[in-house]
């Protein structure tokens, strides 16, 4: 599959577009594309919404999820706050990466590093309707209505 994909005007266009890091990876890593080139620093407990500098075009029955990078999250605590987060197909403005610090330290976001990666998925859209609903073992259970144990 093809996604289109434009600088957004004041990017630094000399980043790579996102790519897979691997033969096997499910996910093409995108980079903080900073408008002045900098660093942005995120404090525990803080979010911000870093740049990419890319919008992209979609195809239509697709979205993009915009997932984080497990060594971030191991190393810092750092992740994606929505995880995972959707860019639908019909969306064109700049693609932004919600990072949020669960570590305990400070941590700096520098231009052109890599701070998460974007999945393809098919979408299957649903039609909602008021028809009643069968019955499950299960039933209303839910959140650890299971069981706790291994």
């Amino acid at each position: 599959m093809r996604i289109a994909a434009a600088f957004v005007d004041g990017a630094d266009e000399g980043l790579p577009l996102p790519r897979y890091a691997s033969a096997g990876a499910a996910g093409a890593d995108v980079c903080a594309n900073l408008p002045d080139r900098g660093v942005l620093t995120l404090a525990p407990g803080a979010r911000v919404l870093v740049p990419t500098g890319l919008r992209l075009a979609i195809p239509e029955g697709y979205e993009v999820q915009v997932r984080p990078r497990s060594g971030l999250a191991f190393k810092h605590g750092v992740t994606v706050a929505n995880a995972p987060g959707t860019i639908d197909s019909d969306y064109r403005g700049e693609v932004g990466v919600l990072l949020v610090n669960l570590g305990t330290a400070d941590f700096t976001v520098l231009h052109g590093m890599r701070v998460a990666q974007l999945v393809a998925v098919p979408v299957v859209r649903a039609d909602f309707a008021l028809d009643g609903l069968d019955t499950t073992a299960r039933g209303a259970g839910g959140f650890g209505s299971t069981g706790t144990d291994a």
